[in-house]
């Protein structure tokens, strides 16, 4: 029988391709091999993924990202220091998609349209996977890089999606992760535009309290890619119970991430091993557990892995060597009691729901 198919909700693909020069067409052993012996980032020679491994892993759709961040002069943050200078990195990043795209290793999609002969694409049993495109939605990691409010409708225009507002530490839209606030007066404009051109917002990484005023002010659909639960793992990087009920309420659905420091508490990066704290698939679906009790169903979970988002197979569940192995969620949710339906809306159906009531 065949693999489901998955619809992975945070990839960070392009910066991969461009900060880290991965040749993302090439098999991840083959990326690894090249980095053998580099010491620049703590993830060398163990990345997950590449777009033959999300075909192997039948991980036709992603939502895959632009980001830069604009750094004031006293951050230790990475990032550029100019709105500009990220904006044209933002630029660089979709210069990559559109370059996989006249390769023929991705298409975008735009509209439901798209969508829908994309999802018929996959089905067609007459291609092999392997030679089969990825689809992409593009969104936008932190608005930092969008210069003026302008300079949405120019990524709108080329087909932006969804933004999430904020990323790691102070925004210009909105503060982020390991920060407390409200938006800014830019964030609370950014929405009301978002809202017009009738985006998704991408709660991730907001402050409890910009959380708060987003759902608040915007009206449109909402959707939190890549987040795990506080009860769980106790970070304000992580959704609160009341954060999740909200969400429910708003028919929002929310991307399962396995980046280990929000699957076990007291995680120290570069020191702790994920075979040690036993960080292991199973971890996430505790996760999804505690969502499901909360909202009574399976409609509100799914995948939003951020696999190789600055990490890799030292911060990622030891269960797990590339991002095929995504499929392996299958028969450990089996063996936990979720049924093939469950499954199959964790896997890509509840997504698929969500943007099709999002862009009908």
């Amino acid at each position: 029988m065949q693999s489901p198919f998955i619809i992975d909700a945070h990839l960070d693909l392009a910066m991969n391709a461009l900060e880290w020069n991965r040749n993302l067409r090439e098999p991840v052993n083959n990326i690894r091999e090249r980095e053998k012996g580099q010491t620049d980032k703590p993830d060398r020679a163990k990345g997950m993924v590449s777009l033959p491994e999300l075909r192997k892993g039948r991980v036709g759709l992603v939502v895959a990202t632009q980001i830069a961040r604009y750094v004031a002069p006293n951050s230790t943050l990475p990032g550029w220091h100019s709105p500009e200078q990220a904006w044209a990195q933002t630029q660089g990043q979709l210069a990559w998609y559109k370059a996989m795209e006249a390769q023929e290793e991705m298409i975008q999609i735009r509209n439901l349209d798209g969508l829908e002969v994309h999802l018929d694409y996959w089905e067609n049993e007459t291609i092999p996977d392997q030679q089969k495109k990825i689809g992409y939605i593009l969104s936008l990691e932190g608005a930092d890089s969008l210069v003026d409010l302008s300079y949405l409708h120019k990524a709108y225009a080329y087909g932006l999606r969804a933004l999430g507002p904020a990323h790691y530490g102070p925004g210009r839209y909105a503060p982020g992760t390991g920060m407390e606030g409200p938006l800014t007066r830019m964030g609370k404009d950014l929405l009301r535009e978002m809202d017009h051109l009738r985006m998704i917002l991408d709660v991730t990484h907001l402050t409890d309290v910009g959380f708060d005023q987003a759902l608040q002010l915007f009206k449109g659909p909402v959707w939190a890619s890549h987040h795990n639960t506080r009860t769980l793992v106790h970070h304000q990087r992580q959704l609160a119970d009341h954060q999740i009920k909200a969400l429910i309420e708003r028919e929002a659905v929310i991307g399962g991430v396995l980046d280990a420091w929000m699957l076990a508490n007291h995680w120290e990066r570069g020191v702790s091993d994920p075979k040690r704290e036993n960080i292991t698939l199973e971890k996430l679906i505790n996760h999804y557990d505690h969502i499901c009790q909360l909202a009574g169903n399976s409609l509100h979970i799914a995948i939003g892995s951020d696999l190789d988002g600055m990490f890799g197979q030292e911060q990622a569940p030891y269960d797990m060597d590339t991002i095929a192995d995504l499929q392996g969620l299958a028969p450990l949710l089996h063996k936990r009691g979720y049924s093939q339906e469950d499954i199959e809306n964790i896997f890509y159906r509840n997504w698929l729901r969500f943007l099709r009531k999002a862009w009908a």
